[in-house]
C-alpha cells in the first residue's frame, strides 16, 4: 500500500520566476506539481522529499520556461487488488457506505456489508442486518478487502475502489472479535 521510492521527473519552471533561487524553485515546484497526483505507474504520490536538480534545465522554443529534471524520494500509495486494509466509515448512503483508508475512499456496496440482508436507516445514518441486528455507522472501524481499483489520474479523490466485508475475518472490528470469541467457545466445547 505505502512505499518509499526514488523517482526522476521533469518540472516546468515558468519564465517569470527565473530570477529566483533555482534549487528552491525546483523543490517547491516538484512538491506542488507532483504531490497528490496519480502517476503513470498508477501510484498516488503523497510526499516528495530530498529533491535535487540533475543537470541543466532545457528551454523549449516558444515557451520560455525551463524544464528541469529532478530526482527525489517519494512516499506513494497504491491500493492493490485483494489487499486487506483497515479503514473508517465516513458516509452511509442508501446503496452502501464509503470507507476511508489512507488518503482514499472506497465504496462498500450494501450487498458486500454482511451475509445477512441489510436495511438502510437513512435517518440515523446506519446499515442494519435484518437477522443479526448488527449495524454499521459513521465512525466505525472496519477491516475490508479491495476487490476493484480504478484510479482517476486527473482527480485522485474521485477514484473508484470497490470493497467487501463478506469474508471470514473481515467486517466491523467488534464483529470480528465477536466471531473470534464465538469460534473459540466452539473449540473449547469440542475438547
Amino acid at each position: 500500500m505505502y512505499m518509499k521510492v526514488q523517482r526522476e521527473d521533469v518540472v516546468r519552471i515558468p519564465p517569470e520566476r527565473l530570477g529566483e533561487d533555482i534549487d528552491a524553485l525546483a523543490r517547491e515546484l516538484t512538491r506542488s506539481t507532483l504531490e497528490g497526483k496519480v502517476g503513470e505507474d498508477k501510484t498516488l504520490t503523497l510526499i516528495a522529499s530530498s529533491i535535487e536538480r540533475t543537470g541543466e534545465g532545457r528551454i523549449v522554443h516558444g515557451d520560455g520556461a525551463v524544464y528541469q529534471t529532478v530526482k527525489y524520494d517519494a512516499v506513494v500509495f497504491t491500493p492493490q487488488l485483494q489487499e486487506i486494509v483497515d479503514g473508517t466509515v465516513v458516509e452511509i448512503l442508501k446503496f452502501g457506505a464509503f470507507v476511508r483508508f489512507g488518503p482514499l475512499d472506497g465504496l462498500l456496496h450494501i450487498s458486500q456489508v454482511m451475509d445477512d440482508r441489510v436495511d438502510v436507516d437513512e435517518e440515523n445514518q446506519r446499515l442494519i442486518g435484518k437477522d443479526t441486528k448488527r449495524d454499521l455507522r459513521i465512525g466505525d472501524k472496519v477491516r475490508v478487502r479491495i476487490v476493484a481499483v480504478s484510479l482517476n489520474e486527473r482527480a485522485p479523490r474521485e477514484s473508484k475502489i470497490g470493497l467487501t466485508m463478506r469474508q471470514p475475518a473481515l467486517g466491523k472490528h467488534e464483529w470480528i472479535e465477536e466471531d473470534r470469541a464465538r469460534a473459540e467457545g466452539r473449540t473449547k466445547r469440542r475438547k
